[in-house]
């Protein structure tokens, strides 16, 4: 279905792409995937013919029809479903034609296309990607310009999604969408009839849609079959043959290299010393696999505080004298991990801003620790960075009491060190943008961290650094996020944002996830009908989850520091010159009965983490 052909792409000076080759099996739902930076938009933008390639071709078979979504939202006064039907082009110039042929014969012809394209279902076909896409029947009549953004951009999806063409490219699709619209997205990429080329971040979406992997690297692309854990897979087993290469290679190289220094000196050896200097030079060296050190999310601990942090008692909050949600009972504790469930527009933005005390109750009462911070992190403060400033430039000006070195440090925890720290935050990526903005909100050590869909410019290894991170981080965290992965390795507590209030969501996520899928929109009422015993087991359910959570992630943290610890006597055992102070002065003995404790105590700490590990997936 599409042949990419030795693809070279050079943008100013550098080459993005360097003779990508690869041939995608027709009807094949492919996940386009790589590092931020690493070429996948540039690669898109070949395939729609929006971009010549210096070398190299993309190559469809003749007729078939592309897809892609351009940057520039949908305006205007009409209204998304009248956006949408425009986009089946055929159907409306056939329709058009209907009304004025007056040519019996052409008339027939053209109601027979209309028969077979279905174009008198088109209506119904429109509405139903609409209302997956988020929009009621009240949105879909509404004019386009009184739309933000975010939404006109669905609009733009859904039009696209009902044209149907034989290459679907969509380039991060569900970065605009929330959770909900994410799995209709899934649902509905899973039976399209044609081929499909997405650009994506989230595993869990890739694995449910995709059948192949094209990984872009170093600007080759090679092409896996399998969706995103399978890829994994056979990436690791790659890279621990390239591994074995190298250290066979290096090992030749030094057995080479010891022969010439040997011999070269003497006639009687000088010859066959110069043809393995020949040979040593011919030797390639074996690339080594990119180790981006920048993948570096590192989240100050706050001081301990007694909770509860926060508590709604029938609060209720909006914009102006409009409540946009009421009745809002809520703890928050110091180990909290929540995360928000609802459709975009149901207030969750309010409640987290309300939490964050950005806003402030109209009704009930809202009660918050006196000592607490708080870190409340939004797409908002990537976009507004200062593009000629540099991440030193920012923090200092945040940071006007801290000395230089603790704005250096602050930094460093978030992979700005060195030249990266003076870098104009005009040539980042959204990437490091985005880890700048969490190092400017966690400057304090806040105690409840508010996340506010922070994947969003992340590619699928940083957001992995991220949840370690946040599963590292002692405080309490609040999530809102349409990235599954996250939510299940990272929250505790489900919060569900819906019917104008908020209130705890009795199971766990894949409950919500079958509940959203069911097409049962009234949310709680359904989960009512299981009974009290169903709730209760669920709530214990979740308890004994947020506790195991806890005790895995005291273990890693405890692993973690100890085995650091370990590394340090060794250093001091075995290079005294780069001991740390607290061990250049023991003796021998005495650092190799502390390494003793230390490995008996990682032992310990690891049999912790992994039993509270099985622990949680035996309850899930």
């Amino acid at each position: 279905m599409l042949s990419l052909n030795g693809i070279t792409v050079r943008l100013g000076g550098r080459t993005i792409l360097d003779g990508a080759s690869a041939a995608l099996p027709p009807g094949s739902r492919v996940g386009l995937i790589g590092r931020n930076g690493a070429g996948k938009s540039t690669l898109v933008k070949v395939i729609a013919g929006m971009l010549d390639p210096d070398d190299g071709t993309a190559d469809m078979p003749r007729g078939a029809r592309l897809g892609y979504i351009a940057q520039e939202a949908p305006a205007g006064d009409a209204t998304p479903f009248d956006t949408v039907l425009a986009a089946a082009t055929e159907r409306a110039a056939l329709l058009e034609e209907a009304e004025t042929c007056e040519d019996m014969d052409r008339l027939g012809d053209v109601h027979e296309r209309l028969i077979a394209i279905d174009a008198y279902a088109a209506p119904a076909r429109a509405a139903r990607i609409l209302v997956g896409l988020g929009f009621d029947e009240e949105m879909q009549q509404r004019t386009l310009d009184s739309f933000s953004g975010g939404w006109k951009m669905r609009v733009a999806l859904a039009a696209l999604l009902f044209s149907q063409p034989d290459l679907l490219l969509l380039d991060e699709p569900s970065n605009h969408l929330d959770l909900e619209a994410v799995m209709w997205l899934e649902d509905f990429l899973k039976s399209y009839p044609a081929t499909i080329v997405v650009v994506s971040h989230e595993r869990d979406f890739l694995n449910n849609v995709v059948d192949h992997i094209l990984h872009l690297q170093g600007g080759k692309i090679t092409l896996y079959p399998g969706g995103y854990d399978a890829f994994e897979r056979q990436r690791a087993e790659r890279m621990a043959q390239i591994a074995a290469a190298r250290a066979n290679q290096d090992a030749q190289r030094a057995k080479l290299q010891d022969y010439i220094a040997r011999n070269s000196a003497r006639a009687s050896t000088a010859k066959q010393a110069q043809s393995r200097a020949k040979m040593l030079a011919r030797m390639q060296p074996i690339a080594e696999l990119a180790n981006d050190p920048s993948l570096s999310f590192d989240f100050p601990n706050p001081s301990e505080l007694r909770p509860p942090l926060i508590t709604l008692d029938m609060a209720s909050v909006g914009y102006g004298e409009t409540p946009i949600l009421s009745r809002l009972n809520l703890r928050l504790d110091p180990d909290d991990r929540i995360a928000l469930l609802g459709r975009n527009g149901n207030g969750k933005t309010t409640l987290a801003r309300l939490l964050a005390a950005q806003l402030t109750t109209m009704d009930g009462a809202m009660a918050s620790s006196g000592k607490m911070k708080v870190g409340y992190f939004t797409q908002y403060q990537v976009e507004e960075l200062e593009a000629d400033d540099t991440p030193l430039a920012h923090m200092t000006r945040v940071m006007r009491d801290a000395s230089p070195a603790a704005v250096r440090a602050q930094l460093g925890r978030f992979g700005f060190s060195g030249d990266r720290a003076t870098a104009r935050v005009g040539t980042m990526s959204g990437g490091e943008r985005a880890r700048l903005a969490l190092a400017l909100v966690t400057r304090e050590a806040p105690h409840l961290l508010i996340l506010d869909e922070p994947t969003n410019h992340l590619d699928v290894d940083a957001r992995e650094a991220l949840v370690q991170a946040l599963n590292a981080y002692t405080g309490a965290v609040l999530l809102v996020s349409h990235d599954r992965h996250m939510l299940e390795l990272t929250a505790d507590r489900l919060v569900l944002v819906d019917q104008g209030t908020a209130r705890e969501f009795d199971g766990s996520l894949d409950d919500y996830i079958a509940l959203v899928l069911s097409g049962d929109g009234k949310g709680e009422k359904a989960k009512k009908e299981k009974g009290k015993d169903g709730r209760k087991a669920a709530a214990d359910r979740r308890e004994l989850d947020k506790a195991l959570k806890k005790e895995a992630r005291d273990a890693e943290a405890e692993l973690a520091k100890l085995t650091a610890e370990r590394a340090a006597v060794d250093r001091a055992m075995f290079d005294p010159s780069t001991a740390d102070a607290k061990f250049a002065k023991l003796t021998m003995t005495e650092l190799m009965k502390r390494r003793a404790d230390l490995t008996d105590r990682i032992e310990a700490a690891e049999t912790r983490w992994m039993a509270a590990s099985e622990a949680l997936e035996g309850a899930g």
